[in-house]
């Protein structure tokens, strides 16, 4: 199968649905197609534990009547569903409440063109289930090879995906694309003297599968992981510096972009309100969203309403450049759109963010970590302990803490808190590793103060 086949089907679908509303009245109207193709086998002691594979299509309508709108969805695209998915969403849209900014997308801002981002791998669609099961197998059995304490395991899954997204409205976007991704994940336990078990697990998911990384090494990293949290304890309460390994530091990127989402602005439910083009963070802190990288899971060549995508900058050396906007957000707080909107065929637009990056810096993690007398380097965080209103952040956590310059003892049941705020403007070392963690690359942080609770 290739892209174009599938990139097709699916814009035909969606412009077959867009024709019967406007024949049915619709003053605006947008229609998209979705098509996917999942797989995945899973192991657990180097026996098949699950296999699946799944396709499924189907159809979303929005319509617009009198600035009342309302959305439907069906499997179903028979002629005959799909005219009564159309009158469905017209009879919704008439006894919903008008909304003066209910809208498409301006047509100015929509996407003319396709760029070619390398989204679609044509080997994916041809792996087969002999593959997966390779594939999940070698990674398991690397990771219980690693070392006689490796005892247990919690399985591994390789999985594949192909699909295609196809939006059309009224105002004349018509655009489609295919894509792949690929993914494969296990953990492990270790056992301690006394007989308790430290788990830890690892992934690696890409859009092509030559960037995928070897199961032998996802499976050590794994074992490594499980390995070093052996004879954890907690930690005393104090303030230190708190050193983020790239995949934690990944999280504060994700943590970012919602606080820069445009409806939480609306909402006056993010600490960044009113503070664009203000210093929210150390200059050491640069943070973009872009969703036109090349070959990356949140790349897209237009957003959910037809929009160009684009880079974006959120924090830039430090100072807040501004919030990411769907035309909806956007029209309420009279500002554009950043081509930021995400669409199921379900629903409405939301915001969202294609592919984040905390840029790296020029500084090696070991030297990072040789500045630090008595320290924590994060490796594990839980729960959810962030207000985005306020800023402050309160989680569970686990790692290693640092003496005289070096990893040291693992540490676990501990506390890390702070206000967010606080939190970007301690960073005082950002390292040169960035790693890709899915759609999120990110290096190794240092914040030079947090509070850590234990004992």
């Amino acid at each position: 199968m290739t892209t174009t086949t599938l990139s097709t089907e699916p814009l035909e679908l969606a412009s077959r649905l867009l024709e019967l509303a406007e024949a049915a009245g619709a003053d605006q109207a947008d229609a998209v197609a979705v098509s996917s193709t999942n797989a995945s086998t899973t192991v657990r002691k180097q026996q098949v534990e699950k296999v699946s594979e799944s396709t499924a299509r189907s159809v979303g309508l929005r319509v617009i009547l009198d600035g009342r709108q309302a959305t439907v969805s069906t499997s179903d695209v028979s002629d005959a569903a799909l005219a009564e998915t159309v009158e469905t969403a017209l009879e919704l849209a008439r006894v919903s409440e008008p909304d003066p900014f209910a809208g498409l997308a301006e047509p100015s801002e929509q996407a003319r063109s396709t760029p070619q981002l390398a989204l679609f791998d044509e080997q994916i669609p041809e792996i087969d289930g002999e593959h997966r099961l390779g594939q999940a197998l070698a990674c398991e059995q690397s990771a219980i090879d690693a070392d006689p304490r490796i005892v247990n395991s919690g399985g591994a899954t390789f999985s594949s995906n192909f699909s295609s997204f196809a939006l059309v409205d009224t105002n004349g976007f018509a655009g489609a694309y295919a894509d792949t991704s690929a993914s494969m994940w296990v953990e492990v336990m270790a056992q301690e003297e006394d007989g308790q078990l430290r788990n830890a697990g690892w992934s690696t998911s890409e859009r092509s599968l030559h960037r995928l990384d070897k199961p032998e090494d996802v499976g050590r990293e794994a074992a490594a992981r499980a390995l070093r949290q052996l004879g954890a304890s907690k930690a005393s309460t104090c303030e230190v510096p708190v050193v983020w390994e790239p995949r934690m530091a990944a999280g504060l990127a994700g943590i970012v972009a919602g606080a820069a989402s445009g409806e939480a602005l609306y909402r006056k439910a993010t600490f960044l309100a009113d503070r664009q083009e203000t210093m929210v963070a150390s200059p050491l802190l640069t943070i973009i969203d872009d969703a036109t990288l090349t070959n990356r899971l949140g790349s897209r060549p237009f957003d959910g309403e037809g929009v160009v995508t684009r880079r974006n900058a959120l924090v830039e050396r430090g100072m807040f450049q501004g919030f990411l906007f769907d035309s909806y957000n956007a029209r309420r707080l009279d500002a554009a759109s950043t081509g930021s909107a995400w669409r199921s065929v379900g629903g409405l637009p939301q915001i969202g963010s294609g592919n984040l990056s905390i840029e790296a810096g020029k500084t090696s993690p070991e030297a990072i970590i040789s500045e630090i007398d008595d320290g924590l380097y994060l490796t594990t965080l839980m729960g959810f302990g962030i207000n985005y209103t306020t800023g402050d952040f309160s989680r569970g956590a686990a790692g290693l803490w640092i003496r005289n310059g070096e990893l040291a003892e693992p540490v676990q049941e501990i506390n890390v808190s702070g206000n967010l705020l606080e939190m970007f403007q301690r960073i005082d070392a950002v390292g040169n590793d960035a790693q890709w963690f899915g759609a999120t690359s990110a290096p190794t942080l240092r914040m030079s103060r947090m509070t850590v609770s234990g004992v």
